[in-house]
Protein backbone atom coordinates (compact mmCIF):
# COMPACT_ATOMS: atom_id res chain seq x y z
CA UNK A 1 0.00 0.00 0.00
CA UNK A 2 1.46 3.35 -0.76
CA UNK A 3 1.36 5.75 1.91
CA UNK A 4 -0.50 8.96 0.79
CA UNK A 5 -3.59 10.35 -0.12
CA UNK A 6 -3.58 11.09 -3.63
CA UNK A 7 -5.80 13.96 -5.05
CA UNK A 8 -6.47 15.69 -8.36
CA UNK A 9 -8.19 19.01 -9.32
CA UNK A 10 -8.53 20.05 -12.71
CA UNK A 11 -7.35 23.37 -13.38
CA UNK A 12 -4.14 23.12 -13.16
CA UNK A 13 -4.55 19.76 -13.90
CA UNK A 14 -1.97 18.34 -11.46
CA UNK A 15 -2.29 15.43 -9.18
CA UNK A 16 -0.88 15.88 -5.13
CA UNK A 17 0.39 13.17 -3.10
CA UNK A 18 -0.45 14.40 0.51
CA UNK A 19 1.79 12.50 3.48
CA UNK A 20 0.66 12.06 6.89
CA UNK A 21 3.89 14.15 7.65
CA UNK A 22 1.99 16.93 6.40
CA UNK A 23 4.11 17.24 3.17
CA UNK A 24 2.91 17.15 -0.25
CA UNK A 25 4.69 16.54 -3.59
CA UNK A 26 2.75 18.16 -6.72
CA UNK A 27 3.04 16.80 -10.49
CA UNK A 28 1.71 17.62 -13.68
CA UNK A 29 2.28 21.33 -13.41
CA UNK A 30 3.09 22.87 -16.92
CA UNK A 31 4.90 25.89 -15.32
CA UNK A 32 6.29 26.93 -11.72
CA UNK A 33 3.15 29.44 -11.68
CA UNK A 34 1.01 26.63 -12.09
CA UNK A 35 2.79 24.32 -9.73
CA UNK A 36 2.60 27.08 -6.84
CA UNK A 37 -1.36 27.74 -7.74
CA UNK A 38 -2.21 23.90 -7.30
CA UNK A 39 -0.30 23.51 -4.35
CA UNK A 40 -2.05 26.62 -2.71
CA UNK A 41 -5.82 24.68 -4.34
CA UNK A 42 -4.53 22.02 -2.60
CA UNK A 43 -3.63 23.24 1.15
CA UNK A 44 -6.90 25.27 0.83
CA UNK A 45 -9.02 21.42 0.40
CA UNK A 46 -6.66 20.07 3.03
CA UNK A 47 -7.95 23.20 5.24
CA UNK A 48 -12.12 22.83 4.34
CA UNK A 49 -11.59 19.27 5.49
CA UNK A 50 -10.60 20.75 8.74
CA UNK A 51 -6.88 20.23 9.16
CA UNK A 52 -4.39 23.19 10.16
CA UNK A 53 -3.11 22.90 7.04
CA UNK A 54 -0.37 26.00 5.94
CA UNK A 55 1.20 27.10 2.89
CA UNK A 56 4.95 26.97 3.88
CA UNK A 57 8.30 26.31 2.18
CA UNK A 58 7.12 25.98 -1.62
CA UNK A 59 10.23 24.56 -3.99
CA UNK A 60 11.25 22.90 -7.13
CA UNK A 61 12.48 19.88 -6.50
CA UNK A 62 12.19 18.47 -10.65
CA UNK A 63 11.63 19.53 -13.91
CA UNK A 64 10.87 17.15 -16.68
CA UNK A 65 11.02 18.24 -20.15
CA UNK A 66 10.89 16.10 -23.96
CA UNK A 67 11.44 16.89 -27.17
CA UNK A 68 11.89 15.19 -31.04
CA UNK A 69 14.87 16.22 -32.73
CA UNK A 70 13.12 14.78 -35.60
CA UNK A 71 16.39 12.84 -36.96
CA UNK A 72 17.59 9.40 -35.82
CA UNK A 73 20.40 9.25 -33.47
CA UNK A 74 23.29 6.63 -33.40
CA UNK A 75 23.22 5.29 -30.02
CA UNK A 76 25.95 3.70 -29.86
CA UNK A 77 28.78 6.47 -31.35
CA UNK A 78 27.27 8.81 -29.12
CA UNK A 79 28.15 6.58 -25.96
CA UNK A 80 31.56 5.73 -27.46
CA UNK A 81 32.64 9.87 -27.72
CA UNK A 82 31.15 10.60 -24.25
CA UNK A 83 31.80 7.56 -21.96
CA UNK A 84 32.58 9.58 -19.06
CA UNK A 85 28.40 11.09 -19.26
CA UNK A 86 26.77 8.50 -20.76
CA UNK A 87 25.65 4.84 -20.32
CA UNK A 88 23.38 2.30 -23.07
CA UNK A 89 22.66 -0.86 -22.30
CA UNK A 90 19.73 -1.75 -24.98
CA UNK A 91 19.40 -5.19 -23.49
CA UNK A 92 18.30 -3.43 -19.99
CA UNK A 93 16.82 -0.13 -21.37
CA UNK A 94 16.38 1.01 -25.48
CA UNK A 95 17.33 4.66 -24.29
CA UNK A 96 21.11 5.93 -23.56
CA UNK A 97 21.23 7.62 -20.24
CA UNK A 98 23.12 10.85 -20.69
CA UNK A 99 24.30 12.47 -17.34
CA UNK A 100 25.05 16.65 -17.48
CA UNK A 101 27.35 17.97 -14.55
CA UNK A 102 25.95 21.46 -15.00
CA UNK A 103 23.61 22.28 -15.02
CA UNK A 104 22.94 18.52 -13.47
CA UNK A 105 20.35 17.14 -15.65
CA UNK A 106 19.51 13.54 -16.95
CA UNK A 107 18.63 12.73 -20.61
CA UNK A 108 17.43 9.62 -22.17
CA UNK A 109 17.84 9.88 -26.00
CA UNK A 110 16.22 7.48 -28.11
CA UNK A 111 17.25 6.18 -31.70
CA UNK A 112 13.76 7.96 -33.03
CA UNK A 113 14.97 11.31 -32.02
CA UNK A 114 13.31 11.67 -29.59
CA UNK A 115 14.72 12.66 -25.70
CA UNK A 116 13.47 13.40 -22.48
CA UNK A 117 15.25 15.65 -20.22
CA UNK A 118 14.79 15.48 -16.04
CA UNK A 119 16.65 17.23 -13.40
Amino acid sequence: RFAAVIMRIREPRTTALIFSSGKMVCTGAKSEEQSRLAARKYARVVQKLGFPAKFLDFKIQNMVGSCDVKFPIRLEGLVLTHQQFSSYEPELFPGLIYRMIKPRIVLLIFVSGKVVLTG
